[in-house]
């Protein structure tokens, strides 16, 4: 199992990450992350309140949430909780913090846009395109990469014909 452990950067706080090359993730400390966005003192003493408080009310999250081996800030590594990008954005709608309320924001309007995807599939291949534009492809390749899902598309749906 490939792991890349690095430290980012949000205000001027480190939040500890790693990434899982074999599952594809990037799992995040939860204790770095309630840290920064809530400015506590003790952000495992708040990790450990906000844990049972979510376990009392059946949340999932936390069950889901588990350990890997971190570099702690003794130089040593040691298992923390961590949670995968899903799981990190529903623990930010418990928190109770005005930083926490731009990630908040954001995500109900992810939500809102793939409700409307949802109703209207047409939207999605606009955003796609927007998206590509934002990243700094040329229409050229764009045109390109749509016609390559198109074609691959029509290739599988035939496959499932035949068999």
């Amino acid at each position: 199992m490939t792991k890349h452990q690095a430290l980012q950067l949000f205000e001027e706080r480190k939040v500890r990450t790693l990434w899982d090359a074999e599952q594809e993730k990037w799992f995040f400390s939860i204790v770095d992350t309630i840290g920064v966005l809530t400015d506590s003192l003790d952000a495992g003493a708040y990790w450990r309140k906000l844990k049972q408080r979510l376990k009392a009310e059946g949340n999932e999250t936390v069950t889901n949430c588990h350990g890997l081996k971190m570099l702690a800030s003794d130089g040593k590594m040691r298992i923390t909780d961590v949670a995968d990008t899903e799981q990190l954005f529903r623990l930010i709608q418990s928190i109770p913090s005005p930083k926490a309320e731009p990630f908040k924001l954001w995500l109900a309007q992810i939500a809102s846009e793939r409700l409307d995807e949802m109703q209207d599939p047409e939207l999605s291949i606009d955003r796609a395109l927007e998206r590509y534009l934002q990243l700094g492809y040329s229409e050229n390749w764009i045109n390109q990469r749509l016609k390559s899902i198109e074609i691959r598309k029509e290739l599988t749906d035939e496959w499932k014909k035949k068999e």
